[in-house]
């Protein structure tokens, strides 16, 4: 039999950093490559003659979406295999409506992400990076009032979002000595929270109680903003707020104005707006430590993304179960 034919839907740095020589004949083992090997659109005559013949497209990071329109040639594709994590900027309605098959590297992704939340919290109970950036520390020894208690020591840490990072969050935490873990999610199944080392906790006593809130639930309709001005207040006197999810979760001036008043603290690895404008308030406050969203899949991390959407385009080659399939119900509360 022949070999389905793929095409490569991403832009050039993506394509550079997923597919070395290793890669690229390991990929040619398993489908046909045609000239050129990827693309970065899908709207150039060149770019839908490619994507009319392809049963198979790899795709990640600067793919445009596949809409009705790129895809109403298409009529030989059965799969989209996403070598990075969520596809909900990628597919449309009509990927559901062809009954394409999707699957995405979403659970490799978390890993990076789980271990940059941990060193996060870790470094959150020392209050490291805000004393690191305080001038007073600068020209002499010793601790300063403000930051409350120096500790990992049986820290309760808020896992709000049982996802595929969540829970990888969950079952890091169990590293720290008499660590409290709650997590609340109204999809869970509470079974699964205990099994990984959580407790289940609704919304509101999680935050009365947080030593450390860290987010992890995806970006809808319903989770936009649900970290706001009510949900700060409860959270206790110098605890820590950790972003790695989206932006969006959290009111940004609401949060602004608990860290400059001293009271909270906030690592952010996300904004909203994404990047932050340098004139930005959060910017200027002392409390807050942003980065570059730099937790997920970068330089050999993302090979690693490389490696699993290859396993898993060859077991849909050989018609066999996807591991990590993703369908439109799915996508309501995963990425």
């Amino acid at each position: 039999m022949s070999k389905p034919r793929a095409l490569l839907v991403m832009d050039e740095s993506s394509f550079r950093a997923h597919f070395d020589r290793e890669r690229l004949d390991r990929l040619a083992g398993m489908v046909a490559l045609g000239d050129p090997v990827w693309v970065d659109e899908l709207d150039s005559p060149g770019a839908q003659e490619r994507l009319r013949n392809a049963d198979v497209l790899l795709t990640s990071w600067g793919a445009p979406q596949l809409t009705g329109e790129r895809l109403a040639g298409a009529a030989r594709l059965k799969a989209i295999i996403h070598c990075a994590g969520t596809v909900r900027p990628l597919v449309s309605d009509e990927v559901w409506r062809r009954g394409l098959r999707v699957s995405n590297a979403a659970d490799i992704n978390a890993i990076p992400v789980a271990e940059f939340t941990l060193a996060a919290i870790i470094l959150a109970g020392k209050k490291a990076p805000f004393l690191a950036a305080d001038p007073a520390n600068q020209t002499a020894w010793g601790h300063r009032d403000g930051y409350g208690d120096l500790s990992n020591f049986r820290r309760t840490i808020g896992v709000v979002g049982f996802s595929r990072i969540g829970r990888r969050v969950v079952r890091l935490l169990g590293l720290l000595d008499h660590a409290q873990c709650l997590v609340a999610d109204p999809f869970a199944d509470p079974a699964e929270v205990r099994r990984a080392g959580g407790v289940p906790a609704d919304l509101e006593s999680l935050l009365r109680t947080s030593d450390v809130l860290t987010l992890h639930a995806p970006e809808n309709e319903h989770t936009r903003g649900m970290i706001g001005a009510a949900e700060l207040a409860l959270l206790p006197d110098h605890a820590t707020v950790i972003n790695t999810a989206r932006g969006s979760l959290i009111d940004p001036r609401a949060l602004e104005r608990e860290c400059r008043s001293g009271r909270l603290f906030a690592i952010l690895d996300v904004t909203d707006p994404e990047p932050l404008p340098r004139d930005h308030p959060l910017r200027s406050v002392p409390n807050v430590m942003i980065t570059p969203h730099i937790a997920g899949s970068l330089g050999t991390e993302i090979l690693r993304l490389s490696d699993f959407a290859l396993d898993e385009l060859g077991r849909w080659v050989a018609a066999e179960p996807l591991h990590a399939e993703v369908t439109a119900d799915l996508l309501t509360t995963h990425a």
